[in-house]
């Protein structure tokens, strides 16, 4: 048998070469098949502060998050591309632990806010991957709820 070395992948592909070279076959665990990902929510209320027409068609919204029982335990940044009737929105969560990154839609006429996604964050949100689903309350409060993993 020849020695191949990999470099590509490490440790692994270096073993899948040989097993292969061997005539053996190397099977992984795909890594959403591992049972420790652990699924974390988060709900509290988003409160409108602040927010600036960056442009015809830009946005950006500071709000404060609170508990159910109104105590602060964030803070989160909207950006807003408007059309018509549809705005496609980027946020920022700054809660203990770091940041959480994601998207969504919110349609005018019918104020739903849809396909609400976390596409990452950072320190302990670092590769999170999740939901958001929200409701307006009023034309200042949102009930939102994120579901995520890391």
């Amino acid at each position: 048998m020849r020695k191949v070395t990999v470099r590509i992948g490490g440790l692994v592909a270096a073993a899948s070469a040989a097993l292969i070279l061997a005539g053996v076959s190397p099977s992984f665990a795909s890594p959403a098949a591992n049972p420790a990902t652990v699924s974390h929510t988060l709900k509290f209320i988003s409160v409108d502060k602040a927010s600036v027409n960056l442009s015809k068609t830009m946005t950006a919204q500071q709000d404060t998050d609170v508990s159910s029982s109104g105590k602060v335990i964030g803070y989160d940044e909207l950006y807003f591309a408007t059309a018509k009737t549809t705005a496609a929105g980027w946020f920022t969560l700054d809660v203990d632990g770091g940041f959480i990154y994601g998207t969504f839609t919110v349609n005018f006429k019918t104020g739903a806010i849809t396909n609400g996604k976390v596409t990452g964050g950072a320190r302990a949100f670092k590769g999170a991957t999740g939901k958001l689903t929200a409701k307006d309350l009023s034309s200042t409060r949102t009930a939102v709820t994120i579901t995520y993993s890391t």
